[in-house]
């Protein structure tokens, strides 16, 4: 391989320039400046450092090498998230159907679809979105980190100090409580001296769990079948150095997809082989199988129990969170149990019973079905009428006929009793009748009124009767019996407006004489009368 050199203007040059350089890489001449005022590194080997001849370059530098500074279009920011830039009233032509906004279109809308879009409405527009495009540098693309808000690990730090302060807190309390029983039980300066024995013990476990804590952290484990047998600190994902890499597998690049920095490949890199012979399915492989499914489990039942209400925590207690999740599985067992034995008492177990007949299993019988030629049943089997989902031949109240099964004057109803009510009691024919004769009534009583509307006669005083009707002329009435009835009912109003006057063993009678009749006309209150409240 040719390296390209400075030329210079004789040996003389040549031999200088060489024994400057020995003397900067000892250190006993000042270092070369590069055309930007930059020391030059004098270890950097002289085929990088020195320029080819036809750039005719006097010093060396590093301006022949390909981007050897960093590009100013590239950046390290991030999307600004949420962030809007118009908000506006009315819909606009061209914006998104269903939300308003300019920036994108129906089809790429984030929001909920909406009953009626805004198109239509023209209310709730939504404010248009920050659309920005820039080119991230060879770390930006690569920084799994770019874009977090380091505001959302307050969340995490306010967490452990609300724990810190619940365990300084039940500390105190224990050194309170323990002061009360040593006070209560001596007096003086040997309670005091007391006291301060149990804060001691106090720092002294606290320390003891510091001093755990530290110790996990500085925990070192040796490397598994190495010739060296160093000691190294604890790594994931170790494997036989005879074994294949797992990212040499498969050499094809749209095969599984393998991090170095993890050293972890989710999908199998060889789907398509015998799995007898594949030692390595994945890490997905890993994770849904063996303990690694209980483990999995069990993080997601104290995740449900926190969301609950219930104080578990899988990383803080998981001997708690095991033990809780251990008796939630008997419950749950236990109650599968009692609900298969209520329903097994309930409705019984058809294969605890007697066997099954051959007939029914064979599907046998010594009944005989004769058929024609087309393969119809001619007689041996009745013919089975197709049954609806809907409840047939259900008479509810008494009915002898459905409901529907009459029709009049745009009613359905029941033909039994000829009623358009759905939740009525049947009546039979005496119900028809008695609707029959008032129906007729009815129909009497529109010609009679249509008869008098017609021949109006001369209106005439006329005391009202007992029962509604107008006073017959030969109706008279006993005016001693009146004058009982008058008082009868002055006594009756009495017993209303004040019941102690009521009697226990009271007389009621359902016939009413005329006299009462009138008694109770001439003692009632007329609405209508406007001078009513001066009777």
């Amino acid at each position: 391989m040719a390296t390209a050199s400075v030329a210079f203007k004789s040996r003389e040059d040549h031999r200088k320039q060489i024994e400057l350089e020995e003397a900067r890489k000892a250190g006993l001449a000042p270092a070369e400046l590069d055309e930007d005022g930059k020391e030059i590194n004098p270890h950097i080997p002289q085929y990088m450092s020195s320029a080819p001849w036809y750039l005719n370059s006097e010093k060396p530098s590093l301006k022949h090498q390909r981007k050897w500074k960093s590009d100013p279009n590239y950046t390290k920011s991030w999307y600004d998230r949420g962030a809007k830039i118009y908000q506006a009233e009315k819909y606009r032509k061209g914006a998104c159907q269903n939300c308003g906004a300019m920036t994108h279109n129906a089809k790429a809308c984030m929001d909920r679809p909406r009953k009626v879009g805004a198109k239509y409405t023209n209310k709730n527009i939504a404010p248009d979105e920050k659309i920005e495009s820039f080119e991230l540098d060879y770390d930006g693309k690569r920084d799994r980190w770019n874009g977090y808000d380091p505001s959302t690990y307050h969340r995490v730090i306010e967490l452990y100090e609300a724990k810190e302060d619940a365990r300084k807190k039940y500390l105190k309390e224990q050194q309170i409580k323990k002061l009360e029983e040593k006070n209560n039980n001596q007096e003086g300066d040997d309670a005091t001296s007391d006291g301060d024995e149990d804060d001691d013990d106090l720092r002294v476990d606290e320390a003891k769990v510091d001093e755990s804590r530290q110790m996990d952290f500085a925990k070192v484990e040796k490397r598994v079948r190495t010739t060296g047998g160093g000691s190294t600190g604890t790594v994931r994902n170790l494997r036989i150095r005879e074994d294949t890499a797992k990212y040499l597998l498969n050499l094809d690049v749209n095969s599984a997809h393998y991090d170095p920095k993890t050293r972890s490949m989710r999908e199998d890199p060889l789907p398509d082989a015998d799995p007898n012979d594949k030692f390595y399915l994945g890490d997905n492989q890993y994770r849904n199988s063996g303990q690694a499914l209980e483990f999995k489990q069990l993080n997601i039942h104290s995740w449900e129990a926190f969301d609950k209400g219930q104080d578990m925590h899988m990383q803080a207690a998981p001997s708690q969170a095991e033990l809780l999740y251990k008796n939630f599985k008997v419950a749950k067992d236990k109650l599968k149990s009692q609900t298969k034995d209520t329903i097994m008492e309930k409705y019984g177990n058809a294969s605890t019973e007697d066997e099954i007949p051959m007939e029914l299993l064979l599907g046998q019988s010594e009944r005989q079905v004769e058929y024609d030629r087309a393969g119809r049943i001619i007689k041996g089997q009745e013919v089975i009428l197709p049954k609806s989902k809907y409840e047939e031949d259900v008479h509810a109240n008494n009915h002898t006929s459905v409901w529907g099964s009459w029709w009049k004057d745009h009613q359905w109803g029941y033909k039994c009793c000829q009623q358009t009510i759905r939740n009525s009691y049947c009546t039979g024919s005496a119900g028809i009748e008695a609707a029959e004769a008032a129906l007729d009534l009815m129909k009497a009583n529109i010609a009679r009124k249509e008869a008098s509307q017609e021949s109006p006669k001369k209106v005439e005083e006329k005391r009202m009767a007992t029962w509604g009707t107008d006073v017959p002329e030969d109706m008279e009435l006993n005016e001693e019996a009146l004058t009982n009835a008058l008082k009868k009912e002055d006594e009756r109003k009495r017993e209303e407006k004040d019941e102690r006057k009521r009697k226990y063993n009271v007389k009621y009678s359902n016939d009413v004489t005329p006299e009462e009749m009138e008694a109770y006309r001439m003692k009632r209150v007329h609405h209508e009368d406007p001078m009513k409240d001066f009777l």
